[in-house]
């Protein structure tokens, strides 16, 4: 009775850890992550499984190694190919190798599209024409085709007739989202490119919808404000207080007086800005021209939108970044004025 006892308990032991370690293999072997994460992995040429398998952990896609390894003795891959592949954190270990041993075309990385946060269309079309092997003045030209424009105003929510407008330098400027794409396409076109930044952007608008129709602006208006604060602001810390100045003087029906506008309506660079170059006859003139510019000046990511729509609330009307980017805010000209003469540094 005793012997049978102690063979019951040594069964259930076993059991246990049997059970025990088959789970632990389970989870060794299955995704990092139930959220998706693209990661970027290059497999060599004569990579074997346990070279592969040392490249994957480096790269966070690993759950144990342990158990990675124990996979590879479970399991044979003969056709393991070198490749750039565009892998994912929701991904387990055997779906992996899996693809790298029987590709599919959309994990290969084929190219790399960068969209810079605060850049220009001219600057994004640059990063789309040496992937399309066109140039840049092809790109822009393709953007502004009045057919294809109406044709994304009927596609997405966030885009309305507003880029029709003829006094726009370039209609999809602030428009595509900053962020770094993955062409997976061989012969890659604009338009299916331009989809990919379009989409991005919709994913980053959308948690934002009602607050931005709270603000009382539309989706243009919007994306034209956060423009011109993601270009004067140059620390994270000042765009929601920079967003209060722009938004105190618009409530006051005062002019921006932005020159970061009046560069673009110039399509120049820089910081320094004549009284002259104020004057300039143009919808994006903020200086001569009440109100938000007639478009957005450049690309915007999700923090400035953020910080646009948590702007601070405050008495200032006026600012000046000294040459080291620390913010100098005032309630008043004359305090302005004295902060500028006593720390311009252009």
């Amino acid at each position: 009775m005793k012997n049978k006892k102690i063979i019951v308990i040594i069964s259930i032991v076993v059991a246990i850890v049997i059970i025990g370690s088959i789970i632990f293999y389970n989870i060794g072997v299955s995704a990092v992550s139930s959220k998706s994460e693209e990661v970027i992995v290059e497999i060599k040429n004569g990579s074997g499984s346990s070279q592969i398998l040392d490249k994957l952990d480096d790269a966070g896609l690993v759950n144990n190694k342990l158990c990675g390894k124990l996979f590879l003795k479970f399991n044979s891959y003969d056709h393991l190919q070198a490749n750039t592949y565009i892998l994912n954190k929701n991904m387990s270990l055997s779906e992996i190798f899996h693809i790298i041993n029987d590709p599919d075309i959309k994990y290969i990385l084929k190219s790399r599209l960068t969209i810079k946060d605060g850049n220009t269309i001219p600057q994004v079309a640059e990063s789309f024409a040496k992937i399309l092997n066109v140039s840049k003045d092809d790109v822009i030209k393709q953007w502004a085709q009045k057919d294809y424009l109406e044709k994304l105003v009927k596609e997405y929510w966030f885009i309305d007739k507003s880029i029709l407008n003829k006094e726009l330098m370039y209609p999809l400027e602030g428009y595509l989202y900053p962020e770094t794409y993955y062409i997976t396409d061989k012969e890659p076109s604009l338009e299916s490119m331009t989809k990919v930044a379009l989409d991005m952007m919709d994913k980053k608008l959308k948690p934002y919808k009602e607050d931005i129709e709270k603000l009382g602006m539309t989706l243009h208006e919007f994306l034209s404000f956060v423009s011109v604060v993601e270009r004067e602001s140059l620390f994270d810390k000042d765009k929601p207080i920079i967003a209060g100045v722009f938004m105190n003087r618009l409530n006051k029906g005062m002019a921006l007086q932005s020159d970061i506008t009046v560069n673009y309506a110039l399509q120049r660079t820089g910081v320094k800005v004549s009284t002259k170059q104020t004057q300039t006859d143009s919808p994006y003139n903020t200086y001569k021209y009440p109100g938000l510019p007639v478009g957005p000046i450049s690309t915007v990511t999700e923090k400035t939108m953020k910080a646009c729509l948590e702007y601070t609330h405050h008495d200032y009307y006026y600012f000046f970044a000294k040459k080291d980017g620390t913010v100098i805010y005032n309630e008043t000209y004359q305090g302005h004025d004295k902060a500028v003469r006593e720390n311009k540094w252009y």
